[in-house]
């Protein structure tokens, strides 16, 4: 009777151990580190401990995972020697079966499933127990060899650790706040431009070389000011001989300041203050803070051949957190029109990855990023008016096209089963109805 006892007792005290300890592991990575550093920047008791265990995860977890592996092999191999010698094989699998289920249940289901939907007080309560079973050394060299071999054998810990929080993680933890109401639709775009603007090269939010506006060094400076009213800018690039030749900025203030003192008739390029260059693979956060700290609103984009690609101002930077500004003065088209039939009409400036977005499609992306470049890349030539290509199950037709340039594309989707046409005999049916 007493040997029984002992027996059940041993099962109930491993059982136990590894229960709370899978209840640890489960906690601590679940909580993460972000909310476990949060916690502890509120004061919350025992959090500046989560906090550590989680700051080096391979080190804090390995020795707890040790120990749960041990308990459940040895009420497993308790549960084994207690089988009489006599039992048949049909009560030994038997005996084995109930003990698999038991253990999966009370070690693995019961206190992960409670831990997932706890993870703060699972993670607060077993903190002091993960930490006293890092500093025993026997633990902790073992945890040490198995994250060496890891390592060795192309297994990096750390960079699997799920704990730390990705890009990826931070846009699901948005969409899964906006779900439970936690944040407003508005706030979780904007975090989504942010992790995306890390991400941005000037060539993709520059006004390109075709849109810009320039005024040549020798016009006068009453030719600048009518030019700069028609358009609505503040600042116009100067240029030499041609848009490749960018020699300075002119600012609108500075020539109405020259206006009024009598100088209408003087050439600008006395009044241009000097342009700043930027290459078009720079990064906009970047160059958000050299404006910032330099002080300047434009920069003209050249490419790797110091030809003008196009320019960049701090509103197209800021436009990429907050969405367009348009002021109560501005006349655009819209970059996006719905269409009856589930068809957009789209400016083919608009971007590829604000395109599938809108349309939850996968267009491509190459050496293009706008729609109309996705046209003219697939085409491989410019296009005529009604002239499309199917592309991912999407029918793109250039509705409107102004010399060698796209100006509107027309977005149809495509049934599957004519979804394999192809290129040339989509381009020829849409020439043909537009005839």
């Amino acid at each position: 009777m007493t040997g029984a006892l002992t027996v059940a007792v041993a099962l109930v005290v491993l059982t136990g151990v590894g229960a709370v300890l899978a209840l640890a592991e489960t906690g601590l990575t679940r909580l993460g580190q972000v909310r476990a550093l949060a916690l502890a920047e509120e004061g919350m008791p025992g959090s500046e401990q989560v906090a550590a265990l989680l700051s080096d995860t391979s080190r804090s977890l390995l020795p707890a995972a040790l120990v749960r592996l041990f308990s459940e092999l040895g009420a497993a191999t308790i549960v084994v020697a207690s089988i009489p010698e006599d039992a048949g094989a049909g009560a030994v699998i038997a005996i084995a079966a109930a003990t698999g289920i038991v253990l999966f249940v009370f070690v693995e289901a019961v206190p992960r499933s409670w831990a997932l939907a706890h993870p703060r007080r699972a993670a607060l309560m077993t903190a002091p127990l993960v930490t006293l079973l890092g500093q025993v050394p026997p633990l902790r060299a073992l945890a040490m060899v198995g994250g060496i071999v890891g390592r060795r054998n192309g297994h990096d810990v750390d960079a699997h650790d799920p704990t730390v929080v990705s890009e990826e993680d931070l846009r699901a933890m948005a969409d899964v706040a906006v779900e439970e109401d936690v944040l407003e639709g508005d706030e979780r775009r904007l975090i989504h431009s942010i992790i995306e603007f890390g991400d941005t090269v000037a060539r993709e939010v520059m006004a390109p070389r075709p849109d810009m506006i320039t005024i040549d060094s020798g016009d006068r400076v009453s030719d600048a000011i009518e030019a700069a009213i028609s358009h609505g800018f503040s600042r116009i690039p100067v240029t030499g001989g041609n848009i490749d030749d960018v020699v300075g900025v002119v600012f609108a203030k500075d020539l109405m300041r020259v206006a009024r003192d009598g100088g209408e008739a003087a050439p600008v390029r006395g009044y241009a203050r000097p342009a700043r260059f930027v290459p078009e693979t720079k990064r906009v956060a970047e160059l958000l803070r050299e404006m910032q700290h330099e002080k300047f609103h434009l920069a003209i984009v050249v490419d790797e051949y110091g030809g003008t690609a196009g320019l960049v101002t701090l509103e197209d930077l800021i436009e990429e957190l907050v969405g367009e500004i348009v002021d109560e003065f501005d006349v655009e088209d819209p970059l996006v029109e719905p269409l009856p039939g589930g068809e957009v009409r789209v400016d083919a400036r608009l971007p590829i990855d604000e395109c599938n977005d809108l349309l939850h499609a996968d267009l491509p992306r190459g050496d293009w990023t706008t729609i109309g470049g996705l046209v003219f890349g697939q085409l491989g030539h410019v296009p005529s008016v009604g002239e499309g290509v199917v592309v991912d199950g999407y029918r793109l037709v250039a509705e409107k096209v102004i010399g060698r340039r796209i100006g509107k594309v027309r977005i149809q989707p495509v049934p599957p089963a004519s979804s394999t046409d192809l290129t040339g005999a989509a381009g020829r049916s849409e020439r043909a109805e537009s005839a």
